[in-house]
């Protein structure tokens, strides 16, 4: 049995993919017989540390199972398992949740620890996976104990400050248990530090190395609560190490460091060197509170440390925020009479940077200042638009067919989809047999013997996804029967589980459907005709009429027919008009009448709000919202397709969401505007919980057609997405619009107000947006944005300004200056008139002196 498990394995593996699936799913059984039957430790560790094996439903019950089965070898053997099963171990990459059950393979390899009494190798995932099983212990009612009589804690408690995860989960435990109200393991671990049962110093000492390490927030969370949970006294305070970890620490444990620092120098005195250090470190950060923590201990330090705190000072003269430059500026001056001659250079040369005012203050009380000339913003050169690669040939043979499905892998490109679903019609109706024979290979890899998807089951991805609707065709192909029975269970499940779906995504689902129908029914015709020419996905018109003359007198399949009209270009070519009047059959005439028309007409447009109901977040959390909308009226006399396409109402619901919108722009290559409010519709759901496609924005404006203020209410949202790293998709739609001359800055400027006014972006997320676009060369467009919108961003007399709106005021200085800009922006001189030195009212007075006549 020993002999022959390894390549018993390795066929199953390899069979398909429905039989590795089997495997995993009998990973319990698997991991009994080998350790039941492979005689050397080294082969049954190798056999349970195997990727198939790792997870297992009951992982408890597995340990407990196999360490039975063990009971009868030798102890040597036993304990080199344990040693290789501990040295094993590593970390499971799941959630805190799924992980509350232990590392995978945790549980077995202290069950033998435990029973073989070995000392366990050191390993980061044997400690993290101990803490995870106290946690999911405590969270099942278990009592303190459970920690004090663990057999394991002695060892373990030393290596919980030096090993990697810990930390995440002694913070995990602390908010889940104590928010349930069950005992937590940093509360055992006080308690028994309490008892005498575990060192106290050891856990204070602990949680120090482990501040010393710096790291991120999460590194140090767990060791913070455990250093405030056990309260320690003046005496266990390190303040050296405490001083030491302020300027890189991560800010909780940097507000830990504070609060201890301030204790100690409250009750005994610190050191003045320590000050000094303590105050110009947090001076030195970047988060304003330890700014103004830094300030407030100036404050009330004795005239004694005066050269220690014009240091910090002096970090604090560079500040954005005025109120707290100008506080600073405050206790310096105060504290001059005491400064010795190297802090008051300190002070003279770090006032340089400031504005005439306090710059003048410091003057009169430190000495002479030069000023620092004010840094002028540098424009950049925007690039011109980088052409899209061409589209590759077409696939010639069946046997490039089946490669090109075998190495279909995601993303899955729209234009690469497109060039298969076009080689499998055209190379079926070539030579049916032969393509058959070519996608044998392909039915093996993918399906095997355990035949389509049918067998587990249809679901939304196999209804929806491209990929797997082209795989369908693809199965069509080799068994129309298969096909048939699929695309069946597809209606099915469509009628059991009506999707909230697009108007868009709808059409290429169909458009799919419609091929797998051709091929399900062993029908074929001669080519597709709406297969794109072009990367932005739109169709030559001549090869359109070369595509309806292969197809002479049969009917084009009608999705198919109405795609190709959509991807013609705006320009009608009287060549290909030419020829297409000479057609005869009854889609020639269409095309003709089409292309005679000048194609099709922008839909109307209008904008404005609309109240729909949305889920807020959490169960039943629903509530009418005001959002920004395009309504869309189509045309007259346009084939269904076309017109649902072209019409659009504000959607109640999640109707506007869509997983397939890098489709999008293949579909209407020449219409942006109409969708860019089909992308708006999506962004108004989207956006507020980080699942918009805000990469389709690029793609979109490389296409032909107006673009007005739905697609730049969909940039301006983009730029408004949490994350910096996909706004960059809004700013570079922005900055191929600018190279095409095409951007609009009203409609940005008009939809920058409303959104704002609608709290669907805020202004601290947008700034970066729109600074990035003024320094890469934009900067005359960026000035022409915000003149537009800043009367609807600016506050009215007794408001506070928007958080945010200092650093869009600061954007607009810099691109007001690089633009040469002249203006009157009402509401600006009201703002900059106000009292006080904030940096709303400082940025108001800046662009106030930039955009007024000389």
């Amino acid at each position: 049995m020993a002999a022959r498990l390894p390549g018993y394995l390795t066929e199953r593996l390899r069979s398909d993919t429905r039989s590795r699936w089997e495997v995993i799913d009998q990973a319990d059984m698997f991991r009994v017989v080998g350790a039941a039957c492979l005689p050397g430790a080294a082969q049954v560790a190798v056999w349970l540390n195997r990727r198939e094996f790792r997870t297992v439903p009951f992982p408890r019950a597995d340990a407990e199972r196999i360490s039975w089965l063990l009971r009868d070898r030798k102890q040597e053997w036993r304990r080199d398992l344990a040693h290789r099963l501990v040295d094993g171990l590593r970390p499971g990459g799941r959630g805190a949740e799924s992980r509350s059950e232990g590392e995978p393979g945790w549980e077995l390899a202290a069950t033998l620890v435990i029973e073989t009494g070995i000392q366990p190798p050191e390993n980061d995932a044997f400690v993290a996976g101990w803490v995870w099983d106290l946690h999911h212990r405590l969270c099942l009612g278990a009592e303190i104990r459970v920690v004090r009589d663990h057999p394991l804690l002695d060892i373990m408690v030393p290596r919980l400050f030096h090993a990697v995860g810990v930390a995440h989960a002694l913070a995990h435990d602390w908010v889940w248990n104590t928010g349930n109200r069950l005992p937590s393991i940093i509360g055992a671990l006080t308690g028994l530090a309490a008892e005498g049962r575990v060192d106290r110093q050891v856990l204070l000492d602990g949680c120090v190395s482990r501040f010393l390490n710096g790291g991120e927030a999460g590194d140090a969370g767990g060791f913070v609560t455990l250093w405030r949970e056990l309260q320690p006294t003046l005496a266990e305070l390190p303040v050296v190490d405490l001083v030491r970890v302020l300027p890189i620490a991560a800010s909780p444990l940097a507000q830990l460091a504070t609060d201890e620092l301030r204790r100690a120098d409250e009750a005994v005195g610190l050191d003045d060197d320590l000050f000094a250090e303590a105050v110009y470190a947090l001076a030195f950060r970047p988060e304003k509170k330890h700014v103004t923590a830094a300030l407030r201990w100036i404050a009330q330090a004795a005239p004694e440390r005066a050269d220690g705190s014009l240091m910090a000072l002096a970090q604090i003269f560079g500040q954005d925020a005025p109120a707290l430059r100008d506080r600073a500026v405050r206790l310096a001056l105060k504290l001059a009479p005491h400064a010795s001659r190297t802090a008051r250079d300190a002070v003279r040369e770090a006032a340089a940077f400031l504005p005439p005012e306090p710059l003048g203050r410091i003057a009169d009380a430190f000495g002479a200042v030069e000023p620092m000339p004010p840094h002028a913003p540098v424009a950049g050169t925007l690039p011109p638009v980088a052409p899209l690669p061409d589209l590759p040939a077409p696939i010639a043979s069946a046997t490039e067919l089946a490669g090109e499905l075998l190495s279909l892998s995601w993303p899955h490109r729209p234009m690469r989809l497109e060039r298969v679903l076009s080689a499998l019609v055209e190379l079926t109706h070539r030579d049916h047999a032969a393509t058959v024979e070519a996608l044998q290979p392909w039915w093996k890899e993918r399906w095997g013997n355990s035949g389509p998807p049918y067998v587990f089951g249809v679901d939304h991805g196999t209804c929806h996804n491209p990929y797997s609707l082209l795989s369908i065709c693809a199965i069509s192909v080799v068994s129309p029967s298969d096909g048939a029975r699929i695309s069946h269970q597809i209606d099915e499940y469509l009628a059991k589980n009506p999707p909230y779906e697009t108007v868009l995504d709808r059409f290429v689902r169909d458009r799919f459907r419609e091929v797998i129908a051709l091929l399900a029914a062993r029908r074929t015709i001669p080519v597709l005709l709406a297969t794109p020419t072009a990367p932005t996905g739109h169709l030559d018109a001549g090869t359109l009429v070369d595509r309806l003359e292969r197809l002479g007198d049969d009917d084009p399949l009608p999705l198919d027919f109405c795609q190709a009209l959509l991807r013609l270009p705006r320009a009608v070519d009287p060549a290909a008009l030419a020829r297409a009047e000479r057609l005869t059959s009854a889609a020639g005439r269409r095309l003709t009448a089409w292309l005679r028309g000048g194609g099709l007409a922008d839909p109307a447009m209008a904008y404005g709000t609309a109240s729909v109901m949305r889920n807020l977040g959490g169960y039943q959390n629903y509530a009418r919202v005001t959002e920004l909308h395009a309504r869309m009226t189509p045309p007259q006399d346009l084939p269904e397709p076309i017109r649902d396409l072209c019409t659009l109402e504000p959607k109640e619901w999640f109707a506007g969401h869509s997983d397939q919108m890098a489709w999008w722009p293949t579909i209407m290559p020449s219409h942006r505007e109409a969708l860019g409010a089909h992308v708006l519709e999506c962004f108004a759901v989207d956006i507020r919980y980080s699942r918009a496609q805000v990469d389709v924005l690029p793609v979109l404006v490389r296409g032909e057609g107006p673009v007005g203020a739905a697609t730049a209410s969909a940039i301006v949202m983009g730029m408004g997405h949490k994350l910096p790293g996909i706004r960059g998709w809004a700013t570079d739609a922005a900055k191929i619009l600018t190279a095409r001359g095409e951007l609009p800055t009203d409609d940005l400027g008009w939809a920058l107000g409303q959104l704002f006014r609608l709290d669907a972006v805020t202004l601290n997320r947008v700034a970066p947006a729109l600074e990035e676009l003024a320094l890469s060369g934009a900067h005359t467009e960026t000035w022409a944005i915000l003149a537009c919108a800043l009367p609807a961003l600016l506050p009215s007399a007794g408001d506070r300004p928007a958080t945010g709106l200092a650093d869009l005021l600061a954007v607009a200085v810099k691109a007001a200056a690089l633009a040469g800009a002249r203006a009157d922006v009402p509401g600006l001189a009201e703002l900059a008139a106000r009292k006080g030195r904030s940096r709303p009212v400082e940025e108001a007075r800046s662009l106030l002196r930039a955009i007024s006549p000389a």
